[in-house]
């Protein structure tokens, strides 16, 4: 059962839409290609990695077949999650007429400068400002024949909510156009009208984007507000997860007044700084009554969370400081029962069959070396941030 579409629409939110969710890129990427290949006059792409590789070759062809039949065609990539772009297969979408640009490329030497840490990390598309598409997915192979595919989610969207992400990618082509060539660009390209979509559906649903200027906090925000007003559960399912303080004693709290809270995060890290820097807060929230589960039959790399029966979240956002104080992000948020009760079943199918749940005990009987590396692995990164001068209190304690 849908939202009452009766109901009044929260703040920020926009009604008429219809959102399906795609689970790992075994769903999203068919949904991806076969929008741009419908598209007749524009596709905006938005990705921090896009990879030579079977998917991203896949991707690529899509793109250019659309370039060749007059469809304005941008691609925008971060200039360290998919390095080398610009010069591979970036040129060679140039040379089928897409437009290609790089958000802040990397010259030489990485560093922990906070302007060279600012990445755009938020994946979307939008295909002639009618059919959207918004998820942590990047343009990567994400199977392996051998192991289950990388867990991700995405949304396929139409409906007034289109508008606001063809705004948002529309905005980022034109500054980074601007950075490219020092002086202001022409706007794209207007479609043809309507340029507003048409409703779609009943599903209530916001887009919650996080920068440098207006919107530092959107997303933190909003997770924030949902986790207080939690009655009965709170399910996050999260690759990186290293929260602030004032993100974890909000999630205390509501465990400790009798929302059951679940944490999915990853079992098979990518990142074992990051993993071992996680594992440092287990112990404080295990005692606190917060259920952990590690995942590690494939990658996890959901940035998603269910609240209540009916508040959603998917989108590119982690819940860890490079996310939530330095990136590009961007997630969705939808206001519907049915939309939250298909996300709760999926993650509920490996909390119960594929993760392992950490428990106290379990804690316990670490090694000390491993809880040396955690403690190490979490003070690292609290010094790291502190020298970009980003952290503040909010990553102390």
């Amino acid at each position: 059962m849908s939202a009452d579409s009766s109901a009044p629409t929260p703040r920020g939110f926009a009604g008429g839409n219809h959102l399906r969710l795609l689970r790992t890129g075994v769903e999203y990427f068919p949904a991806l290609i076969e929008a741009i290949d419908t598209a007749r006059h524009e596709v905006h792409l938005e990705t921090y990695i896009f990879a030579d590789d079977v998917t991203g070759r896949e991707v690529a062809a899509a793109l250019a077949r659309a370039a060749r039949r007059g469809v304005g065609v941008r691609v925008l990539v971060d200039g360290f999650g998919a390095r080398g772009f610009e010069t591979g297969m970036g040129a060679n979408l140039d040379d089928a007429g897409v437009e290609v640009l790089v958000y802040r490329p990397e010259v030489g030497r990485f560093s922990f400068r906070r302007h060279r840490l600012r990445r755009l990390h938020r994946k979307l598309a939008v295909i002639d400002g009618e059919i959207g598409f918004a998820g942590g997915i990047n343009v990567i192979d994400d199977f392996d024949a051998s192991i289950a595919p990388r867990f991700d989610f995405a949304v396929r969207i139409e409906g007034p909510l289109v508008a606001r992400l063809h705004l948002a990618v529309r905005h980022v082509w034109r500054l980074v156009r601007w950075a490219r060539l020092g002086r202001r660009p022409p706007p794209p390209l207007h479609l043809p009208p309507p340029l507003r979509p048409a409703t779609a559906g009943a599903m209530q649903a916001a887009l919650l984007l996080r920068d440098n200027l207006a919107h530092r906090h959107d997303i933190e925000y909003a997770y924030l507000d949902a986790i207080r007003g939690a009655r009965d559960e709170i399910l996050i399912a999260n690759a990186y997860f290293l929260p602030g303080r004032r993100f974890r004693k909000t999630l205390l709290l509501a465990a400790q007044r009798g929302v059951k809270v679940s944490l999915l995060l990853q079992g098979r890290s990518d990142h074992r700084l990051f993993h071992y820097a996680t594992q440092a807060l287990y112990d404080r929230m295990l005692a606190a009554g917060v259920r952990v589960y590690e995942y590690d039959r494939a990658e996890l790399h959901a940035k998603v969370a269910v609240i209540d029966e009916d508040w959603a979240t998917v989108g590119s956002s982690n819940i860890d400081p490079f996310s939530l104080l330095l990136a590009r992000e961007a997630n969705v948020v939808v206001r519907d029962v049915a939309f939250a009760a298909e996300l709760r079943a999926s993650l509920g199918g490996l909390l119960t069959g594929a993760a392992r749940e950490v428990r106290v005990e379990d804690q316990r009987q670490r090694p000390w070396k491993a809880r040396l590396a955690s403690w190490f692995a979490y003070s690292l990164l609290r010094f790291m941030l502190g020298v970009t001068r980003y952290a503040g209190r909010q990553y102390s304690g």
